[in-house]
């Protein structure tokens, strides 16, 4: 008989701001914990699993029933379920957290050959953090949550070893192993995932639960489901496999990949597949247009930090509904307006990656990213919604007015520029985004907020300009001044601008 060790119930695993690492038993316990630690993908699989634990403790009826139960009555609600299904949580034992006893005959990967941030092969290493160490029994933990839903894509998996008889899915056309699919929550290039946040990590779940009213118009046709801690698949393609792929529970952890810890690393292969974007499915946590003859989802950009994307990810709130919908941030945004919270936060992040004939990888310009913006709660609303975008509207214009004036004063001295102008640009959004979250409340509060902060914006223009326009030869300033950005109209019916340092 194999022991049971490490519980995770019990043991001190999930990374948590400012507080190091904690339990599951203590996630639920302590209201002061004020957010998860941990990379944007870490935080995104703990996010997901924290929820599915949720969901699986106490769904509620409707809205009312939602906002009876509380913060406080969920993290009861939870703890009593940890306790009832505390053998459900054994990192090692016969019954392995979200793990695949059956598995062992796929062959052996080190942990670092399925980690994107770990070089590996003849990927050079450009700092410690890249380099492969022996991983704690915590990090196993996380590293199996992580490839529930993040495992790269390509010929890592050993996809010769299939549990189902007769399932097709790991062959190609040539009837040999295929390459892994990327995970479920990863997509392509990388989903961008957004949640909404609280002022505690509990009080971030209970604005993220669904009710049932909610989870019978998502588009999962076995609703709820069952976490599959309680029950696990026994292949790629059985009966319980199939309800994953269509239920919320399936989607919050979805066992992309069938795993098997040992010594020397892990038996690694792919496991459940799920229906893509294009197919009308898709994570709660992703936003996704289905408007047009094509569904266009939103992916994570290395350019452009994920607040840029805020009018986009809120388009819900438009009088005409033609745009991006996520599930998280639809219904639990507008029911979260109508609670006393004076903020809520909305927390975006995700990975980047490329691919090549198949196969995933970190690299170039290829990294993590995340940011979160905190929302008045009584602003939330259309008149808000399109103030903001408005705005976004305008600063977009005005990045591309810093662009258009940099290229004209490379090109007055018959030089390339392109380079500087894209930096120019990226610097003028390195500066808003200091200010983003003041216009974002001042979008609430007036016309005289806004249009004050416009001279700041403006002032971010011109320094962005300035620190790649440089006039210090007569040659230089001639092309300063013949190419200095036009911020007349973005400035009108502003008050005079103070001198800035």
């Amino acid at each position: 008989m194999i022991e049971n060790r490490y519980n995770l119930v019990d043991e001190d695993w999930i990374p948590i701001a400012d507080a190091g690492r904690v339990n599951l038993k203590q996630i639920f316990t302590e209201s002061n914990y004020r957010a998860l630690g941990g990379n944007p993908v870490q935080k995104i699989a703990i996010t997901k699993l924290l929820l599915a634990i949720a969901q699986a403790a106490c769904t509620p009826e409707d809205n009312d029933d939602w906002k009876n139960l509380g913060a406080d009555g969920l993290a009861k609600k939870c703890l009593d379920y940890l306790t009832k299904h505390h053998d459900d949580f054994w990192l090692y034992g016969e019954k392995p957290f979200l793990q695949m006893p059956q598995i062992s005959l796929a062959a052996t990967q080190s942990v670092g050959a399925v980690l994107p941030e770990i070089a590996t092969g003849n990927t050079t290493v450009l700092n410690s953090i890249q380099t492969e160490s022996e991983l704690s029994d915590a990090d196993k933990a996380l590293l199996i949550l992580q490839l529930m839903g993040f495992g790269l894509g390509g010929k890592k998996t050993d996809n010769a070893v299939v549990l189902s008889a007769g399932y097709l899915g790991k062959t190609n056309d040539k009837g040999k192993s295929a390459t892994g699919k990327a995970g479920t929550s990863l997509g392509f290039m990388g989903f961008l995932h957004n949640f909404l946040q609280g002022e505690s990590v509990l009080q971030t779940l209970w604005l993220s639960l669904f009710t049932q009213e909610q989870i019978a118009d998502l588009p999962y046709s076995q609703g709820l489901g069952i976490a599959p801690w309680e029950k696990m698949p026994e292949g790629e393609n059985c009966e319980t496999a199939k309800q994953l792929q269509n239920s919320l529970m399936g989607r919050l952890i979805p066992l992309s990949r069938f795993c098997l810890l040992n010594e020397s690393g892990l038996h690694y292969s792919e496991g459940i597949t799920h229906q893509s974007y294009k197919d009308g499915m898709i994570d709660p946590s992703v936003a996704v247009n289905f408007s047009g003859k094509d569904a266009k989802v939103l992916w994570v950009d290395t350019e452009r930090r994920p607040w840029r994307f805020l009018t986009a990810m809120l388009s819900f709130m438009s009088a005409t509904g033609n745009g991006f919908d996520c599930f998280h941030l639809k219904y639990g945004l507008l029911r979260a307006r109508k609670t006393k919270l004076s903020k809520i936060g909305l927390w975006s992040g995700g990975l980047r990656v490329s691919s090549n004939a198949g196969e995933q990888y970190v690299s170039g310009s290829d990294d993590f990213v995340e940011s979160v913006v905190f929302m008045n709660g009584e602003d939330l609303g259309e008149i808000w919604y399109n103030t903001l975008k408005h705005e976004m509207t305008d600063l977009e214009q005005l990045a591309k007015i810093v662009y258009g004036s940099t290229m004209g004063y490379f090109k007055s001295q018959k030089s390339e520029g392109k380079n500087e102008a894209a930096q120019a640009s990226h610097l003028f959004w390195q500066l808003c985004e200091r200010r983003f979250q003041d216009l974002v409340y001042a979008c609430g509060e007036g016309e005289i907020e806004t249009k004050a902060l416009r001279k700041t914006f403006a002032h971010f223009a011109n320094t962005a300009y300035n620190s790649y326009c440089p006039h210090d030869t007569s040659r230089q300033l001639d092309a300063w001044a013949e190419n200095l950005p036009n911020l007349g109209k973005y400035l009108k019916d502003t008050k005079p601008q103070e001198a800035e340092a």
